[in-house]
């Protein structure tokens, strides 16, 4: 029987939704794997959850995640936001973000995978984020709407006397709060929340979550709109850091327009992250939102360049290289692969909860589902003549498909063409769908091989629920 595909971009199955993600190396009992935690979706009709969970997978396989269930509850029951967790020594440290961040206590553990007990409460702030410097002393970054930081001393949780730092990157005007301090107002790299430290080739790297302010044309943004990944570096942890750029966008591809500017194709919203290194590849993991709020987040993963400049200056995201050297850096592009670096695997069963394209805005979404059932697919609905639905990007392999499958329930009648590279690209196959169909075939009328994106249109006056599809040879 054909194989569903169970890990691309979400990388955590689609029943999950598991936002905020720290990605973190650890080694336990011999082994090296990659530690998720997260605030947790589970509210539905707001922000996150009442417990923290668990997920890993092999530093050799970052599509096969194993689930190791719930390591925290709030002490009080309360609402978790974002937390983090470190290492130092051979305990590990979660900082959780209790009463929706406005409390944050860290908890310890022997084991990676927790639980994590013996909480006590830190006077740390929104977001916290957690630095363990090659020297072995330990940094905390926070805040939302203006940032702060400080060496915290060897208990895991006491701000040092005398560290404390305001304002170690400008920030967003805010609108939330009426004293906030208008001196650190920085409209170009605006600090909205998020904080993720990380140090890199001896440089102090300041993730977060910028909140653009000024229209940015050629991404397609004209409003207020955070979501973004950016950074800014440092030769120091607690201040002199500078300008960095944006790391990743959750908009979906965007479109270069003939006059230059870009069009979004997926509905952005709040982001939180961190960068992580994989056998020598840089990942940034980030979150997107499907339904229609920002209450059924998911986990991505993108492969990033590194790279620091004769000048000293950090280059991170999509890097351009003149003569070898750095000169410049934008976001990388979002992705339905994600760890799947060579593409996902066409001849699987691949679920549309995975698109990375659904235009145009504010119509067609990928409807979250939560049952937690193995090969669960997520459904992309609302869809109406002229929506397109887009993968980037399946692996073909060297013999091409002679067919492709949709499983679509129409309203209705519709046609489905399918285009090869771009959402206006080649048409290889057409299906016909009406009523009462539930899966429908096509040949392909030319050969596609390789890494390809792919991308199917609708047409026609109905309406349709797109669910999974797949090509054979």
């Amino acid at each position: 029987m054909k194989e569903i595909l169970r890990s691309a971009n979400p990388y955590l199955p689609l029943w999950e939704h598991i936002p905020d993600g720290e990605p973190r190396v650890f080694e336990h009992n011999g082994e090296r794997r990659l530690y998720v935690y997260g605030s947790h979706d589970t509210e539905r009709s707001a922000y996150c959850g009442r417990d923290y969970v668990v997920w890993s997978a092999s530093v050799d396989n970052l599509t096969d995640w194993t689930y190791h269930g719930v390591c925290y509850t709030a002490t009080d029951g309360s609402v978790l936001y974002a937390p983090d967790v470190v290492q130092k020594g051979d305990t590990f440290y979660l900082y959780a973000a209790e009463k929706c961040g406005s409390r944050i206590m860290v908890a310890s553990s022997k084991n990676p995978a927790g639980p994590f007990e013996n909480p006590i409460e830190t006077k740390l702030g929104f977001d916290p984020g957690i630095l363990v410097d090659d020297d072995g002393k330990v940094y905390a970054y926070w805040g939302f709407c203006s940032s702060f930081c400080a060496e915290l001393d060897d208990d895991m949780a006491t701000i040092k006397e005398g560290t404390f730092r305001s304002h170690p990157i400008g920030h967003v005007p805010d609108t939330w709060n009426k004293d906030t301090d208008t001196a650190h107002i920085d409209l170009r790299d605006a600090f909205f929340e998020a904080s993720s430290p990380r140090k890199i080739g001896g440089k102090y790297v300041y993730v977060y979550s910028k909140r653009y302010v000024t229209p940015l044309p050629e991404l397609g943004v004209y409003e207020p709109n955070n979501g973004f990944l950016s950074y800014k570096w440092s030769d120091s942890p607690l201040e002199g850091y500078r300008e960095g750029g944006d790391i990743s966008f959750n908009g979906g591809e965007i479109l270069e327009l003939p006059d230059g500017t870009g069009q979004q194709t997926y509905r952005w919203g709040n982001n939180h992250g961190g960068l992580v290194e994989i056998n020598g590849q840089w990942y940034i993991f980030y979150h997107r939102q499907t339904g229609t709020d920002e209450f059924s987040r998911q986990g991505m993963i993108e492969p990033v360049d590194i790279a620091i400049g004769k000048d000293g200056k950090v280059y991170i995201g999509d890097i351009t290289y003149v003569n070898g050297e750095p000169v410049s850096s934008k976001p990388v592009e979002m992705t339905s692969s994600g760890a799947n670096v060579n593409g996902i695997d066409a001849y699987k069963f691949i679920s549309a909860g995975y698109a990375c394209h659904i235009s145009p805005l504010h119509q067609a979404y990928i409807q979250p589902v939560y049952e937690c059932k193995d090969g669960i697919s997520a459904p992309v609905v609302n869809i109406k003549g002229g929506t397109v639905v887009g993968f980037r990007y399946l692996q073909f392999g060297t013999m091409p498909p002679k067919t492709v499958s949709v499983s679509v329930k129409v309203k209705g009648r519709m046609k489905v063409r399918v285009r090869v590279d771009n959402y206006h690209g080649k048409a290889v196959a057409e299906l016909e769908i009406k009523e009462g169909d539930t899966v429908q075939s096509a040949l392909l009328t030319a050969g596609v091989i390789g890494r390809r994106a792919i991308y199917f249109e609708f047409s026609g006056e109905g309406e349709a629920e797109f669910d999974s599809f797949t090509f054979d040879r």
